[in-house]
């Protein structure tokens, strides 16, 4: 066993659940899913649950599924099918045996739905959806029941069948379940189990008009796969006496439990889908990747690793408590792995052009650099040197106080890995605006200090301006202004700068950079190869996050 498998697992009220049924005998072997609705793609919430899912199951030697609640054809596609089955073993997991879908159960679920009308448990309702709302009550008042409410068995049975057939209307019927219409807990005041859409689904065809209620759907099809603990987050805690009557009163031998734990909520971020559909079909981003979304996809293009995800779901627990995350959290998981693996580079986001007046016109070096300073066995990359360079502008002051370490006029700076330089003269255009800084060099600093006791206590980095390769850059930054964009309207708290796009300058060793590998820009943060648009003859990089959390001071 690996390392990081002989680890101490961390324990959690779950984890304290199972080994208490495991040591009674309740059960032999933990069994878990995790049922997403293909209705979008993953977010960061998502990546919690499939942790714990899928993390329980290795760690007690169980199974965990993969299964699609696709109930809803209306909003369901293939491509968010196949976007979660990417995401769940890009995270570094893999389901047990094939995958499933709730669809492969509408023959058992339409089986069940008439079991519970001969049971005198469920009945065909006429009234409208509106009429249902109406009916159903408030938290302060009883519901009334359905004039349909105590329709025959017989007549359920035709109506039921009926509705099977096409022979109704979308909305003009529907099928619910007969429990207690004065009950406290309003989703046990006869809810809805079937519905009518006339909508080809993605797996079963034409062959179903009446779809069943994700409630319905969940506990059977928990319990049809053997499902010992069924894991959902606590705004389904009052559905589990659903899950339990529905189970309860219908002839079926597994009896899956529901346990509820907190959702995740982070900062700076929403995770409604309806939000996140929202944002893509409106605009305010760039389809469901785009990397300031917290999709797991458009982590991914951002450049966060599968390491720091799972690290990140590991650190913030699973509790019954809600709490908001803090991104600084999240943000530390990719920095630390980053700062540890990423290799080096050198990138001149906002080029200004040095020109080196005692290097020989025409003529160039290569200096060897480390590709990561802590690891020699990384190697080393090379960097083309020669009279023209490139620094970034805010690297050069004409004045400045001691404070500042960069490049000012009249005084040396070290270029990074490379000679002393010291500022001359400039160049500027019309406005005023500097063009050219000309400087000096001396020829004995590269790799070691200067001689006659000068001390050169700045560094900068530079790439060389004939070998460098032009890139655009993208500087993502967090999507919202405020901490809980959720309890505000949403879209009126939009970040207007987080995306900055820079024409930079980079060193030739990122040519072929791959998407796969983040690198950090020395001084400047981490980034990575855009997946999607970024080409040799068209680099584009993305940053993944900053070398600090600049938020911080933001907020204080």
């Amino acid at each position: 066993m690996t390392e990081a498998e002989n680890a101490p697992k961390p324990s959690n009220f779950i984890r304290q659940i199972i080994d208490k049924d495991l040591a009674d005998g309740k059960h032999k072997e933990i069994h878990t899913r995790f049922p997403p609705e293909p209705n979008g793609y993953l977010h960061i919430g998502h990546a919690k649950s499939i942790c714990l899912n899928f993390g329980i199951a290795k760690d007690y030697q169980g199974q965990c599924n993969l299964r699609f609640d696709d109930t809803n054809p209306a909003k369901e596609e293939q491509h968010f099918i196949d976007s979660i089955k990417y995401d769940v073993e890009w995270l570094g997991f893999k389901w047990n045996g094939d995958i499933c879908y709730s669809s492969n159960y509408f023959d058992d679920l339409y089986a069940f739905a008439v079991q519970l009308v001969e049971k005198g448990l469920a009945y065909v309702d006429f009234l409208s959806p509106e009429q249902i709302r109406e009916f159903r009550g408030t938290l302060k008042e009883p519901g009334q029941n359905s004039p349909h409410r105590d329709a025959s068995v017989e007549d359920n049975l035709a109506a039921f069948e009926r509705m099977r057939r096409g022979e109704y209307k979308e909305g003009e019927c529907c099928l619910r379940a007969k429990i207690d219409m004065s009950s406290p807990q309003i989703v046990m005041r006869d809810p809805v189990l079937y519905r009518i859409r006339y909508i080809e689904h993605h797996q079963t065809g034409n062959k179903w008009c009446i779809y069943p209620m994700y409630d319905f759907t969940h506990c059977i099809s928990d319990a049809i796969e053997g499902i010992t603990h069924s894991l959902c987050t606590l705004e389904f805690q009052d559905n589990r006496a659903l899950y339990d009557w529905v189970l309860n009163n219908l002839d079926i031998e597994s009896r899956p439990h529901q346990y509820e734990f907190s959702r995740l909520n982070l900062e700076y971020t929403v995770m409604s889908k309806r939000k996140l559909s929202n944002l893509v079909e409106d605009g305010y981003v760039n389809g469901w990747d785009d990397p300031r979304m917290p999709t797991i996809a458009g982590m991914r293009r951002r450049g966060y690793t599968p390491g720091s995800l799972v690290e990140f779901s590991k650190r913030i627990g699973v509790t019954k408590q809600d709490n908001m995350v803090e991104m600084a959290m999240l943000e530390a998981c990719i920095r630390e792995e980053l700062n540890e693996n990423a290799p080096r580079a050198m990138a001149v986001l906002d080029p200004l052009r040095v020109v080196i007046e005692n290097y020989t016109e025409g003529s160039s070096e290569i200096i060897n650099a480390p590709v990561h300073p802590n690891n020699e066995d990384a190697g080393l990359r090379e960097l083309p040197f020669g009279r023209e360079l490139f620094i970034d502008r805010d690297d050069f002051r004409e004045e400045a106080n001691k404070k500042y370490k960069r490049l000012v006029m009249g005084k040396e700076v070290r270029l990074r890995n490379a000679y002393v330089i010291k500022a001359e003269r400039v160049e500027k255009d019309e406005s005023g605006n500097i063009q050219t800084v000309y400087c000096s060099y001396d020829a004995d600093t590269l790799g070691k200090n200067p001689a006659d006791g000068r001390k050169v206590k700045g560094v900068i980095h530079w790439v060389s301006a004939e070998h460098g390769i032009a890139a655009e850059v993208r500087l993502y930054d967090r999507l919202f202004t405020v901490p809980n964009p959720a309890a505000e309207e949403f879209t009126q708290v939009l970040n207007p700068d987080s995306l900055l796009v820079k024409e930079a300058i980079v060193e030739p060793s990122l040519l072929n950079a791959s998407s796969q590998v983040a690198y950090q820009f020395e001084r400047e943060g981490y980034f990575c190869a855009d997946e999607k648009d970024s080409m040799p003859e068209r680099l584009v990089f993305n940053r993944t996050v900053g070398l600090r959390d600049t938020w911080a001071k933001v907020g204080a």
